[in-house]
């Protein structure tokens, strides 16, 4: 190789580490030409050692790591010295303060998002309060009084709804109807709160569901007797301490850490909702009835679930899916196990006769035999549970309604096919197949991400909103997004 200098050009001297120089020199009218082959071993072995360097110098950044007091040292440390001066590091350490708080805040943003109600929805409640207030027909009897004896009439199949979110469950009675096979044996039972229920019943009586009937009852509507009153708010007031010591516990801790996270979990509308709790007291909810399947307001029913009212339970008091699969010692969790849900560090739940590694059945989509539950301590042991966590400063389990009921319902659930029920569609898009998805029975989005927010996953809404009528009045009057 030989380099080129033209006309007129000066005397120029480069010198290499290495010790060579190539010499130009100024030749009038013409170049002169020199060759610099003296310099390639040097050439050949830098490109030799260098890479070496690099690399050794990303094992020293590596093994520095464990040294550092901070990410932020860990950065000047690492790459400070080697590749900035002390000016450029410190621009770099703010750029990366700015990066993290960006995600915090978009963590933060998305958190709040998932547990605050939409003005769309907010606006259906309040239409539909007023229509019930000045139109005859939004309070007309639910049934209507030639199908009240359906109510407590075992030879039907009886489905249960505790809700306070009217869109939802329109959607979940809507998706069961549409994809049964015998819509004339259904009948649902809509347990609300006092607030939500003029515009529940009003949906329901102006929005007919037939053949299947549809009973909207709040709960001050109930005639309990004293013992039963005196445990539901029991268990709320224990619920609510839960939900109050894990929000101080939250405050105390770190804005940049999982302190402020653990105060936003507790907000959650489900965890202070006497709505996501009663389901405990189902047996008292229906006293008429034997058999009952419980539906989450969170779910989509795609095909017919007439075959669960001929499931034998084998004695047992509950039916639900336990995602296991596998028998005996090959028998492997690819759902939450136990230990995700009870603290087993505590002497007081590892000297149950639970197991941690054992599978964790789901809630929301489940067959109650209420026959045998009432031959059961199954609701006092809950109660007996809830006390002990409250003796032991809330160190047994955090907040939601199934670590409880584990502890409860513990040697009482038959398991049924995993293809009756997906859950976790709120939290992550499913690890499944689209032909897994489709074969489901109930597909359920437990989880922050619920199809009627923002949030939820635009390749999982599209399932939720086909059985929305976004031509109805009230839909389209509040810009229900589609």
């Amino acid at each position: 190789m030989h380099i080129y200098v033209p006309s007129g050009a000066r005397k120029v001297t480069i010198s290499s580490e290495g010790g060579c120089f190539w010499e130009v020199m100024k030749v009038r009218g013409s170049s002169r030409r020199f060759s610099y082959r003296s310099v390639l071993p040097t050439v050949l072995i830098a490109g030799i050692l260098l890479p070496f360097l690099f690399i050794r110098a990303a094992f020293l950044a590596l093994e520095g790591a464990s040294k550092c007091s901070s990410d932020t040292n860990c950065i000047g440390w690492k790459f400070g010295p080697l590749f900035f001066n002390g000016r450029d590091t410190s621009l770099l350490l703010k750029m990366e303060r700015k990066v993290q708080w960006a995600k915090l805040q978009g963590s933060i943003y998305r958190h709040l998002a998932s547990i605050g109600i939409p003005k769309s929805m907010d606006c259906l409640c309040l239409r539909l309060a007023e229509e019930y207030s000045v139109n005859s027909l939004a309070r007309s009897s639910l049934p209507p009084p030639e199908f009240i004896s359906r109510l407590a009439d075992t030879s039907y199949n009886h489905l249960a709804v505790l809700t306070d979110n009217v869109l939802a469950a329109a959607v979940v009675v809507s998706s069961a109807v549409r994809n049964s096979g015998q819509p004339e044996k259904m009948v649902f039972h809509i347990v609300t709160d006092k607030k939500m229920y003029a515009p529940m019943h009003a949906w329901f009586a102006l929005h007919s569901v037939a053949p299947a009937v549809v009973e909207v009852k709040g709960l001050h509507q109930y005639e309990w007797p004293i013992h039963v009153n005196i445990g539901v708010m029991e268990m709320m007031e224990i619920h609510r301490a839960i939900q109050d010591h894990f929000y101080r516990d939250g405050v105390s801790g770190n804005l940049e850490g999982d302190g402020l996270f653990g105060k936003l979990e507790a907000l959650r509308p489900n965890y202070v909702s006497i709505m996501n709790y009663l389901r405990i007291y189902l047996p008292e909810l229906f006293p008429e009835l034997d058999k009952i399947v419980f539906l989450d307001d969170d779910i989509i029913v795609q095909h017919d679930l007439s075959p669960l009212w001929a499931i034998h339970l084998d004695g047992k008091v509950m039916g639900a899916v336990s995602p296991s699969q596998g028998e005996g010692e090959r028998s492997y969790c690819f759902g939450r196990k136990f230990s995700d849900y009870l603290n087993f560090s505590s002497p007081i739940v590892s000297m149950s006769e639970l197991a941690p590694d054992r599978c964790a059945w789901l809630y929301g989509m489940n067959v109650f035999n209420l026959e045998a539950w009432r031959r059961t301590n199954i609701t006092q042991t809950y109660h007996r549970w809830l006390k002990l966590n409250l003796d032991s400063g809330f160190t047994l389990w955090r907040m939601g309604a199934l670590s409880p009921s584990l502890i409860a319902f513990n040697g009482q659930v038959h398991p049924i096919d995993p293809s009756w029920h997906i859950s976790g569609l709120g939290h992550q898009l499913p690890d499944v197949d689209e032909k897994t998805l489709e074969a489901a029975a109930v597909i359920h989005f437990s989880g922050p991400a619920k199809p009627w927010l923002e949030i939820g996953f635009p390749e999982l809404r599209s399932l939720w909103n086909t059985h929305v009528n976004f031509s109805n009045e009230f839909i389209r009057s509040c810009s229900i997004m589609e």
